[in-house]
């Protein structure tokens, strides 16, 4: 019967010594992660909780690294189409200087120089390249954008006829660029055309002299009016898709900020409480064990002393 006895008084405090210590060092580890949870059986609700953030978080990663994307390629877009405005600007500065009737053949010709120089430099423009090196005009091709036929054969769009969009959050996706049709062709007095025909013709023109060359300059004017506008409106839809990314990054990092304090509510320690109660199981540790060598110690003699 004693031995009995005394084999359960050790069990017991074994057993509610090794408790005490495992809510002491559960304490402690809440303390340096500040996670109340440590496994989903602690609170199943939470735990179900914590895990559809965890998901969110998972998603909107995503929608942050596709607005990145996005971003970075139509800010891309947006300063290459300021270089081609840039050219077109000067290609009409250079066909009204040629419409002046005191120049001759040789000052025409060198100013269509000019004018084949700019167009070989549109064509680079045109097969620019975007961060992860497909073209950036060329829709979901991944060579170039357009194929340079040579003067007077034309310049030949390759790629395809649209951009593929991407999603960047609560269901709503971008566009991130545009084809090259978009910017270049446009459509003349005289019929559809492009930015490179224009140029092409108007530097072959401006070489052949003579009275054809003044005209050819004249009636180019208002080609290039009408390629500037395309080019122009082509930045005005840039810059609309670049302020939607920017509004839908705002939206998500107030959701960001949302889920943090969410997870730090529903899974988070209360670190000043975490604190209280592991100081009051080490206290009631050390009482315990202080308790226990000192039962422990007692034998039947010293209880009848």
């Amino acid at each position: 019967m004693i031995n009995l006895s005394t084999g359960a008084f050790y069990e017991r405090s074994t057993r509610q010594i090794g408790s005490l210590r495992a809510q002491a060092e559960t304490l402690q580890q809440q303390i340096g992660t500040g996670e109340r949870l440590e496994r989903s059986s602690d609170d199943p609700v939470a735990a179900a909780r914590l895990r559809m953030l965890a998901r969110t978080e998972r998603i909107t990663s995503v929608d942050t690294r596709n607005s990145e994307l996005a971003e970075a390629d139509l800010a891309l877009t947006d300063q290459t189409l300021s270089s081609i405005a840039d050219i077109v600007m000067r290609v009409r500065e250079l066909a009204v200087q040629a419409t002046v009737s005191t120049l001759n053949d040789d000052q025409r010709a060198a100013i269509g120089v000019e004018v084949a120089s700019l167009r070989e430099n549109l064509v680079l423009l045109g097969n620019s390249r975007n961060i992860t090196g497909h073209a950036l005009f060329g829709g979901q091709a991944a060579g170039q954008a357009y194929v340079d036929n040579g003067s007077g054969n034309g310049v030949q769009f390759v790629g395809t006829a649209a951009v593929t969009p991407l999603e960047i959050g609560e269901g709503q996706s971008v566009v991130p660029g545009l084809t090259g049709p978009e910017i270049f062709q446009f459509d003349a007095a005289s019929g559809p055309t492009d930015l490179f025909a224009v140029l092409d013709g108007l530097a072959i023109a401006l070489a052949g002299g003579g009275q054809a060359a003044a005209d050819a300059s004249s009636a180019a004017l208002a080609d290039l009016d009408r390629g500037l506008e395309k080019v122009t409106t082509a930045q005005t839809v840039v810059g609309s898709r670049l302020n939607w990314i920017d509004l839908m990054t705002e939206r998500r990092e107030i959701n960001t900020e949302r889920i943090a304090d969410e997870r730090t509510s529903v899974g988070g320690a209360d670190i000043a409480v975490t604190m209280s109660r592991l100081q009051e199981t080490l206290t009631v540790l050390e009482a315990t064990q202080a308790s226990f060598v000192r039962l422990a110690n007692l034998s039947l003699f010293s209880m009848l002393r």
